[in-house]
């Protein structure tokens, strides 16, 4: 999925149920490579789409996106510094999928505001499934059991 002025862009042209999305929630986090970004919190820009497996339903099977960004920046806040925006987005896509099981299909869109002169936006997407997100931590598992 394409990320064009803050919206998602190339929608499927059949549906494919439901989703909520949260466009342009900045929080800060500690991230970056370079010795000048280990020092303090810098700005992210989430954009992100939540796709559901089934319709949900109110008796408690559905993403509430106001606890998705409490529990993100919260997550934020007070994780350890993270060298690469890859890792820290597969992170919050793993802590998305493990606290929502209605959450069937994910897409975020990461990217630090101002970071490059002469772009608009720099940043990473990542589009998983449940069934990427089992597999990614099925892998995780394995390497930690072999360190």
């Amino acid at each position: 999925m394409k990320i064009v002025d803050g919206t998602f862009d190339n929608a499927p042209a059949c549906g494919r149920g439901w989703s909520v999305f949260v466009d342009a929630f900045s929080v800060p986090a500690r991230i970056g490579i370079h010795p000048h970004e280990h020092g303090q919190p810098q700005p992210l820009v989430i954009d992100a789409q939540l796709g559901y497996g089934r319709a949900p339903k109110e008796e408690g099977d559905w993403i509430d996106y106001e606890s998705w960004c409490a529990r993100i920046a919260d997550f934020l806040a007070h994780k350890s510094h993270t060298r690469l925006l890859e890792t820290l987005v597969a992170d919050v896509a793993a802590l998305s999928f493990r606290e929502w099981p209605a959450l069937e299909t994910l897409t975020l869109a990461v990217h630090k505001p101002k970071i490059r002169p002469g772009t608009r936006r720099v940043g990473v997407s990542l589009d998983w499934t449940r069934a990427d997100y089992l597999q990614w931590s099925a892998t995780a598992a394995q390497m930690h059991a072999h360190a």
